[in-house]
């Protein structure tokens, strides 16, 4: 039996209340278009108090270190670039310059990367720079030196964090004990360039999708949310086969403790051909503009096979979406999503715990979308034309919900006009709250996109329960 009566969405930010008794985080919708940057690599963005967006990235010539800002995400695309720091002409320093990430820390900017040295291109080792102005793109950008850990091995991909009033180091380090490439580090921070104590190692490249052309743990980095800290890293070999996984700890436990620490049996990010997104990696976490979501930052190709060493392939690009959140407060990264407009989510107004999804290619709302593609897509321009909108799929890229005898369906565009009008809408405001959205279908006119029993169907409107079944909250 249909339920009749319906919970409206609280205000966006805020944590909608469940059917179940569980919460998720609900945030208005935000939407960029990707690649963002084209040829730079590892990136790392940081929203400061100035309210810039600083972003940092490897270059594929390996040379130098390179910096942009701007008020917004996306305007980071066309950002005016500086070269803060080059490679020195010989010894330390001297080649592979890799991953540099920026933090603003007790009032100084400071400058993490890694390099080698010019007649030793493979002794990678990570280095600090420190700029005391206000402004990182004016003053003078001081080497503080290496960051010196407990072996004098490989080592590569430091960030850091704080955490109950501790700052830490992450980094990625080889151990030859222990015979693979990198393994992931973690240890407390006396000053921005030095560690104090015995580090602890977090994490081994043991599984099998860790361990692909090389074993590879490395590009930690740090969200903290919901009582948890989530730890994020790379896996793999550089190419498609490169990967994100993830370890979990509490907010209250002993950080510094390997037992503390839970990692994921399987991939949290991964290529994937139906987006033709390949080797998503070496992430870092900004947020919106408004400050309400949080907002994944990687890299990846837009082509699987390479010719070669993928370290010479210089087409990674920087790339980012929203980050969304389970009811048990768990980050779901979904998939790298295709190029172009990033998707929405469709929160139902009257069942905010449930989404619109498509399940055997039948349109319907569902709760515990664990499966983030499924319920992803993205407003186009409707393939009825101008003044019209039509919703492809994330994870169908190409299909569009359409009205077919009078039931939502996702279906694969044949290019007809009969497709086209019938998978088209008019985009109105909500009908039972204007900041939410409703779509009026184009081939049934008068007939709304909307749930019963759960199921898409296009229909008229006449209740309120009607109007509310046909209102739709984006994120």
């Amino acid at each position: 039996m249909r339920r009749r009566t319906f919970l409206a969405l609280p205000a966006l930010g805020a944590a909608a209340s469940l059917m179940d008794g569980s919460t998720a985080l609900a945030s208005p919708a935000v939407t960029y278009t990707n690649p963002l940057i084209a040829q730079r690599a590892d990136p790392h963005i940081v929203r400061h108090t100035d309210g810039y967006y600083y972003l940092t990235a490897t270059v594929p010539e390996y040379d130098r270190i390179i910096l942009r800002r701007a008020t917004t995400l996306q305007g980071l695309a066309g950002a005016s670039e500086s070269v803060i720091w080059r490679k020195h002409a010989s010894g330390d320093m001297g080649a592979h310059i890799w991953a540099p990430e920026i933090h603003f820390i007790n009032g100084k900017w400071y400058i993490y990367f890694a390099a080698g040295r010019s007649n030793d291109v493979w002794r990678i080792r990570m280095w600090v720079l420190e700029n005391s102005s206000a402004d990182p793109f004016t003053g003078t950008w001081l080497e503080k030196g290496r960051i010196v850990t407990h072996l004098d091995t490989f080592s590569l991909d430091a960030t850091t964090f704080t955490h109950n009033g501790t700052r830490y180091l992450s980094w990625a380090q080889q151990d030859p004990a222990i015979g693979g490439n990198t393994n992931l580090y973690l240890a407390p921070m006396s000053n921005p360039w030095t560690i104090s104590g015995t580090p602890a190692r977090l994490s081994v490249p043991t599984l099998s999708w860790e361990t692909v052309g090389y074993k590879v743990n490395e590009g930690p980095s740090v969200l903290i949310r919901n009582g948890k800290v989530f730890m994020t890293y790379s896996a793999s070999a550089t190419d498609s086969n490169y990967c994100m996984g993830m370890l979990t700890a509490s907010a209250s436990s002993n950080l510094m403790n390997p037992a503390s620490w839970s990692k994921k049996q399987q991939p949290v990010f991964r290529s994937n051909a139906a987006t033709s997104q390949y080797g998503p990696g070496h992430n870092s976490f900004t947020v919106s503009e408004d400050g309400q979501s949080d907002i994944l930052v990687y890299h990846d190709r837009n082509y699987r096979d390479i010719s070669g060493d993928p370290l010479n392939d210089p087409n990674r690009r920087t790339r980012i979406q929203k980050l969304y959140w389970n009811a048990d407060g768990t980050p779901n990264f979904g998939i790298p999503v295709p190029d172009g407009a990033t998707p929405y989510r469709f929160r139902s107004y009257n069942f905010p715990d449930r989404f619109i999804r498509q399940v055997s290619f039948r349109g319907r709302i569902d709760a515990d979308m664990t499966n983030l593609a499924e319920s992803q897509f993205r407003i186009v321009t409707g393939l009825a034309g101008s003044g019209t909108v039509s919703l492809e799929s994330t994870s169908n890229p190409g299909y569009y919900l359409r009205n077919r005898n009078y039931e939502i369906w996702l279906d694969r565009n044949d290019g007809t006009t009969g497709f086209g009008n019938s998978a088209s809408f008019t985009r109105r405001a909500g009908q039972s709250d204007s900041a939410a959205v409703s779509f009026e279908s184009v081939s049934a006119p008068g007939r709304y996109l909307r749930h019963y029993d759960y199921v898409l169907y296009v229909q008229q409107l006449s209740t309120a329960t009607d109007r509310a079944d046909a209102t739709f909250s984006l994120e």
